[in-house]
């Protein structure tokens, strides 16, 4: 893995935070940085992503349980007390993951629209019926169509500059999404995150978060989106005393970057 390392390089690591699908920890400097002056922080590239190296093979997949063993291993080199884990979307989900094998590690979460489908959908994804229908998924499609090679940084920027996904993100962190979401090849400038990749983890729901939050102990703040979220836990969810659900008024999946300072106060509460 690689990954980014926020604040006091003497002081032990306070929070962890894991980046969405498709991005990578840079994407979420801006969010991050203004924290280190209090807290140190790791933002990791998750495997098919950013920096990472490790091996990125989307044939086969069903689950994110690649994710959360790399999370867990990270998690396992840690010197220092334990640490909040936080993420972003996927990001979100797997650290919740990682976070129900290793709870020794973790002093709590904070998860931004987290990927947390109703129970009656995480039994049916986990249905070997399921891998024929994944294709079929509107986002595995869109991934799959994605341009892959831009002729420079430039032409990058100007494609996605306002629009999808991108659309009202403020222009420095689109360049940071970009610094780190682009590598450079004998053919051009190419997506980090192969669009392969990315419509594999779209299709990989056989994972089981609604396991992790009944195994955790630990205190788990989630903010979902009021627009689109993919977050479908009600804001007090039965038999889970310990998980807070808030709804982030006018916020969209993406509010982590439309709304930056709503997720950094969440993100500083819980780690001081």
């Amino acid at each position: 893995m690689s990954l980014l390392d926020f604040g006091d390089a003497d002081r032990p690591v306070d929070l962890v935070f894991v980046h969405a699908n498709g991005f990578n920890a840079m994407t979420y400097r801006t969010l991050l940085a203004p924290l280190s002056g209090s807290l140190r922080i790791w933002a990791p590239d998750l495997r098919g992503h950013g920096g990472a190296t490790l091996p990125a093979d989307p044939r086969g997949r069903r689950n994110w349980h690649d994710h959360r063993d790399d999370l867990t291993a990270l998690l396992d080199a840690l010197n220092g007390p334990p640490v909040v884990l936080a993420g972003h979307s996927m990001g979100g989900t797997s650290a919740l993951l990682a976070a129900a094998e290793r709870p020794e590690r973790v002093s709590g979460l904070v998860l931004f629209d987290p990927v947390i489908w109703s129970r009656l959908a995480v039994a049916a994804f986990r249905l070997p019926i399921f891998d024929r229908l994944a294709s079929r998924i509107p986002l595995v499609r869109n991934a799959l169509r994605r341009r892959a090679v831009f002729d420079s940084r430039e032409q990058a920027l100007a494609a996605y500059a306002g629009r999808g996904a991108f659309r009202g993100w403020p222009e420095m962190m689109l360049a940071d999404y970009l610094a780190d979401g682009l590598v450079e090849t004998s053919d051009g400038f190419a997506l980090a995150c192969d669009p392969a990749w990315e419509a594999s983890n779209y299709a990989a729901q056989g994972h089981d978060p609604w396991r992790a939050l009944r195994r955790l102990d630990r205190p788990v703040r989630i903010l979902k989106a009021e627009a689109g979220s993919t977050c479908r836990l009600t804001e007090t969810p039965r038999g889970l005393p310990h998980v807070t659900v808030g709804t982030v008024p006018g916020g969209t999946h993406f509010f982590p970057m439309l709304k930056a300072d709503v997720a950094r106060d969440a993100l500083f509460d819980a780690a001081v």
